[in-house]
C-alpha cells in the first residue's frame, strides 16, 4: 500500500456530508438498528453484510456509524486500510493484544513503556490468560531478536518511549517481528503525526485518542489501526476482543473527537515548536535534558529518518532536577506561583502537564525496573503547551528552576540512571553515545 500524507488522506476522507446534508458528521445515537427485510438480520450476525458490506448496522457494541467513520478517519490519519475506536487507550492496547496473542503464546515488549501497559503485559495477562511477555531494551535489536520463542505473536513497542523519549527503530523491528511470524504493534500515542508507523512496516497502530489527537483533557478513548482483515476480526461475535469484551466508544464521544481531527497538524506544530525551543535553552543552561529534537539525542538522526517533518519532533521533553525532593519543589512552584502549568498525570493537553514518572505514570516499575529504564528520582516529563507566549513562559520555568538551587551536576539519590543527559554528551544504559 503507497504511502500518502496523512493530512492529505483525512482531507480526502473528510468530504462527507451529516446524514442531513450538514458540513458536521451526524451522531447516531442508537444503541441498535432496524433493518427492511427480515433475511437481513441473519447475514449481519453471518458476517455476510455490516458496514463494510452494504451498509448494514447491527448494534453498538458492534459498530456504530458515527464511530465508524472518526476510525475511518485515523485509518486516513495513519495510513491504515482501516480502524476501530474504543473507550479507552488501555482497551485498545488490552483488545489487540487478546486478539493476537491465546493462552501460552509469548510477547516481547520494550522495557520502557507506559506504566499501565507494563502492568498490563507483567502481570494481568500472565495471571489471567496464560499469555507471558519478555521485557527487552527497545534499542538492542540483536537482545530483541533472542527474546523470540516459537510462540512468540507480538512484537509491542512505542514509537517514543514513555517517558525516557527513547526512538524505535520501526523498519528494523518490522523485518524482525515479520522474519518470526509476528506481528508489530506500535503505541503511536506521543506522535501523532510526527511518524507515521505504517509506513515503517508496523501491523497495528495504538493510540490513546485522550491525548494529542483529542487535545483538551476532557475524553478518555482509544484507537486501533490495521488492516481490514484484522479490525473485522476485533468485531468477530465469536471470537472478537472488541465485541465480546465490550469497550464501546460512546458515538458523542467519536463527533467530537472528529471535529478536533482538522486542526491536530497545526497542534502538532505548536507542541514540537515550543518543546524544541524550551529544550534548546535547558541545554544551553545545563540542565540534563531529553528530547529527541536535540541533536545531541543518541537517536536524533533516526527520528529524522522516520518522521513527518513539517510536525517537529513532539510535544515531551524530560528533565532531570538530580532528586525527587528538587523535581518536586519545581513543580510546585511552576503551578503554585508562576501558574506554567498543571502537575497532573496525561500528556497532549492545550496547557503544559507535568508529572514525575519514578512515583506515578511509572509506578508499576519495581525500583530495579525503573534503573533499567533509566528513570530516574528526579526525571520530570513536560507535555509542553501552547498557551501564553513563548517568552513569557520561558521565564517563568528558567526563574523556577533557579529559584529551587538547581546545579549543573545533578545528585540521584535513589539510583543512578540509565539515561543521562548533559550539554557536552548523552549516556545510554551507562555508555557514551555520540
Amino acid at each position: 500500500m503507497s504511502f500518502q500524507h496523512p493530512l492529505e488522506s483525512l482531507a480526502d476522507l473528510r468530504h462527507e456530508f451529516g446524514e442531513h446534508g450538514g458540513v458536521n458528521l451526524s451522531i447516531e445515537a442508537s444503541s441498535t438498528f432496524t433493518v427492511m427485510h427480515a433475511s437481513t438480520l441473519p447475514a449481519i450476525f453471518q458476517g455476510k453484510r455490516g458496514p463494510e458490506k452494504g451498509g448494514c448496522y447491527l448494534y453498538g457494541r458492534h459498530y456504530n456509524p458515527t464511530v465508524y467513520v472518526l476510525g475511518k478517519q485515523l485509518a486516513a490519519l495513519e495510513g491504515a486500510e482501516a480502524a476501530y475506536c474504543t473507550s479507552s487507550g488501555m482497551s485498545a492496547i488490552a483488545s489487540t493484544v487478546l486478539q493476537l496473542a491465546n493462552s501460552g503464546d509469548h510477547v516481547v515488549a520494550s522495557d520502557t513503556v507506559y506504566g499501565g501497559t507494563f502492568a498490563l503485559l507483567k502481570d494481568f495477562l500472565p495471571a489471567k490468560t496464560g499469555i507471558h511477555t519478555t521485557f527487552v531494551d527497545v534499542t538492542r535489536l540483536d537482545e530483541i531478536e533472542a527474546a523470540f520463542t516459537e510462540r512468540t505473536k507480538v512484537l509491542f513497542v512505542e514509537t517514543m518511549s514513555n517517558p525516557t523519549l527513547k526512538i524505535a527503530d520501526l523498519p528494523k523491528l518490522a523485518d524482525i517481528a515479520h522474519r518470526h511470524e509476528a506481528r508489530l504493534v506500535v503505541d503511536n500515542t506521543f506522535c501523532p503525526l510526527v511518524v507515521s508507523p505504517m509506513a515503517h512496516g508496523a501491523d497495528v497502530v495504538i493510540h490513546s485518542l485522550t491525548k494529542f489527537i483529542n487535545g483538551t483533557s476532557d475524553i478518555i478513548a482509544g484507537a486501533i489501526c490495521g488492516s481490514h482483515e484484522f479490525v473485522e476480526s476485533l468485531m468477530d461475535l465469536h471470537l472478537g476482543s472488541l465485541m465480546l469484551l465490550g469497550p464501546t466508544m460512546d458515538p458523542k464521544v467519536a463527533s467530537e473527537i472528529s471535529l478536533r481531527l482538522p486542526h491536530l497538524g497545526l497542534r502538532m506544530q505548536e507542541h514540537s515548536r515550543r518543546a524544541l525551543v524550551f529544550s534548546t535553552r535547558l541545554q544551553e543552561m545545563g540542565v540534563p535534558v531529553i528530547y529527541p529534537g536535540l541533536p545531541e539525542h543518541p537517536h536524533h538522526h533516526l527520528l529524522d529518518a522516520l518522521r513527518n517533518p513539517e510536525f517537529g519532533y513532539g510535544g515531551i521533553f524530560c528533565l532531570d532536577m538530580g532528586s525527587s525532593r528538587r523535581a518536586n519543589s519545581l513543580l510546585e512552584k511552576l503551578q503554585n506561583h508562576h501558574h506554567f502549568g498543571f502537575m497532573a498525570v496525561s500528556l497532549g493537553y492545550f496547557d503544559t502537564l507535568m508529572t514525575c514518572p519514578a512515583k506515578t505514570t511509572s509506578s508499576e516499575l519495581t525500583d530495579e525496573e525503573l534503573r533499567r529504564s533509566g528513570i530516574a528520582p528526579g526525571l520530570i516529563r513536560m507535555s509542553i503547551g501552547y498557551t501564553g507566549t513563548i517568552e513569557q513562559r520561558w521565564n517563568q520555568l528558567e526563574e523556577s528552576i533557579r529559584e529551587v538551587g538547581f546545579h549543573p551536576e545533578p545528585i540521584h539519590e535513589e539510583h543512578t540512571p540509565d539515561v543521562t543527559h548533559s550539554r557536552a554528551h548523552i549516556r545510554v544504559a551507562g555508555k557514551r553515545a555520540s
